[in-house]
């Protein structure tokens, strides 16, 4: 509190408070309890010192300003080993509802933060030689190779998720890392899937393992089942990505395609820079394809494709609401190179009718690729 009113000292302990709750929600964050980081509180002391006291990588840190009826709130993340900033903001609001501004406040801050500290953990992992890593750098370094969304990277993602595995049995996000790239090849869904459970089963509380199993339900065609693991992951942490996008495919392939659009926008806004955003551009193709707005449906696909040019499902939607919007030399490029991308991956989606297509929702994509000039 930097206001020089000591009435405000209750609104400043309320936001850092309110934030300590919001980030211990997070299932891959370790958040100090509120005593032992108030300790420090109108201290000025050293975030090296800081972070060797209690133990962490990373600190927050801010402050309150007022003046008038108008509030100032800082706030910066800062790595405690090198004193590096890794995210920084400022925050200015009216105070004509203090218990509004101050809810505000932590949620903006704490919706930032997630994805900030998972970003500086990859990069960190990223900087180790692979023989020196724990389990936890091994899963970031997972992370980071899910997150290219090419064959090779997924088969190096496989290994590191392995490893944390086999360096910590008892690490849920080994099984939550692993699940997600085998959902990305073919026949592999019961191990998908028990990876899934095996990560929930170690930690109940987990809201990334939910979301995991959720995807993994839908792949085996369990609509119901997905969205209620998916419900119950943003239960227990209501702004995390992976819950949100989890809820929005399953929504989308469960006939429900406009309410599955906005859970897939509140994921992307939560986490613009998620490993598994090359999934949410693709749903986000084909929700507005079921919606039957074939002009956004190629805006998203052509989205995907320009940040993911190797990710073979895109074409697939973007041929197919060419194809319904009549614009057919462009859709029967986006057809051949649906094919070729990937011909393996064209003809499990197309001619096998995958577990989490309704017959409904695939013969709908069939349309559109009909009319691109695909002949079945």
């Amino acid at each position: 509190n930097m206001s020089g009113d000591p009435e405000q000292e209750f609104f400043a302990d309320g936001i850092a408070e309110d934030i300590i709750t919001a980030l211990s929600r997070y299932p891959s964050l370790f958040v100090i309890a509120r005593n032992s980081s108030f300790s420090f509180k109108g201290r000025a002391v050293d975030v090296k010192q800081v972070g060797r006291e209690l133990g962490v990588r990373y600190v927050l840190e801010g402050s309150l300003r007022k003046s008038g009826n108008r509030v100032r709130v800082t706030a910066q993340l800062v790595e405690a080993e090198t004193g590096n900033h890794v995210w920084a903001e400022r925050y200015d609001r009216y105070l004509a509802d203090i218990f509004a501004v101050q809810d505000e406040i932590t949620q903006a801050t704490t919706i930032a933060i997630a994805p900030a500290i998972a970003d500086a953990e990859q990069q960190r992992a990223m900087r180790k030689p692979p023989a020196s890593l724990d389990a936890w750098g091994a899963y970031q370094r997972g992370m980071w190779h899910l997150s290219k969304a090419s064959a090779e990277d997924n088969g190096l993602a496989e290994k590191f998720f392995q490893r944390a595995i086999d360096l910590d049995p008892m690490f849920v996000g080994g099984y939550v890392g692993l699940s997600a790239v085998l959902s990305r090849a073919k026949g592999t869904q019961s191990r998908e899937e028990a990876l899934a459970r095996r990560a929930v089963a170690l930690d109940g509380g987990d809201a990334e393992a939910h979301s995991r199993l959720a995807l993994a339900l839908l792949a085996g065609g369990d609509h119901q089942g997905a969205c209620a693991q998916a419900e119950r992951a943003l239960a227990i942490c209501p702004n995390l990505a992976a819950a949100h996008g989890a809820l929005g495919v399953a929504l989308a392939y469960s006939g429900r395609p406009t309410d599955g659009l906005a859970a897939l926008e509140a994921c992307i806004r939560l986490d613009p820079r998620d490993p598994s955003l090359v999934n949410r551009l693709n749903q986000l193709a084909l929700a507005h394809y079921f919606c039957h707005d074939y002009e956004a449906a190629v805006e998203a696909a052509e989205r995907a494709i320009r940040s993911f040019p190797d990710f073979p499902s895109p074409y697939r939607w973007l041929a197919a609401a060419l194809g319904e919007l009549g614009r057919t030399e462009e859709a029967k490029t986006a057809l051949e190179k649906a094919i070729t991308v990937s011909p393996d991956s064209f003809d499990f989606q197309v001619r096998q009718r995958p577990p989490w297509f309704r017959p409904e929702e695939h013969s709908h994509m069939l349309d559109g690729l009909k009319k691109a000039g695909w002949e079945g």
